[in-house]
């Protein structure tokens, strides 16, 4: 069966990330065109990228690395929920992903995104380094501006269109997840 992970994207204290990415995994339960996986980042224990050799050359010395390739190697595609920091990604995620690379190749992804401006710049970012580790991100995607899908105190309040918008997100990543599997043989 094909499997996705939803990666929770933040580390920060009183995040949302892990809200929102709970709301997204909900979601997920009554499909039956794939098995998805809540994956967050926090309990990977991740230091500062810590590897002596290029993640291209798939030679990880250390157990943190090796755990987290071989998690991520057992996934056929991703959803990354991932906050807007600053205009861009975040460290944290960034840096989770920088560990590996044949790991990411030939997979989809999609993106649920938050922030200011719905976290949409973060998602300009992720396209770039998504087409650098030769994944496939799909089009469709859930952007959730705090304006709107947050309330003044910043509960999580998601909207219908969000909520409708993220079935597209996971038809997008099951379909290319089943296209790609060819070419990681």
């Amino acid at each position: 069966m094909t499997r996705i992970a939803v990666i929770a994207g933040s580390t920060r204290p009183h995040r949302l990330a892990r809200t929102v990415a709970d709301w997204v995994h909900q979601h997920t339960r009554d499909r039956t065109d794939a098995q998805f996986d809540l994956v967050d980042i926090t309990d990977q224990n991740l230091p500062l990228l810590d590897e002596p050799m290029p993640p291209a050359t798939g030679q990880y010395s250390k157990e943190h690395t090796q755990a987290w390739a071989e998690k991520i190697a057992s996934y056929d595609g991703y959803v990354f929920v991932t906050p807007e920091y600053n205009h861009s990604v975040p460290a944290a995620l960034k840096n989770a992903v920088d560990y590996l690379y044949a790991e990411w190749n030939n997979k989809s992804i999609g993106f649920v995104s938050y922030g200011s401006a719905g976290g949409t710049r973060s998602v300009e970012a992720w396209r770039l380094i998504a087409a650098e580790l030769q994944m496939a991100d799909v089009r469709a995607q859930v952007f959730l501006p705090f304006g709107s899908d947050f309330d003044e105190d910043f509960a999580f309040a998601p909207t219908e269109g969000a909520t409708r918008d993220l079935q597209t997100v996971f038809d997008q990543v099951v379909a290319w997840a089943e296209a790609l599997k060819p070419l990681r043989g």
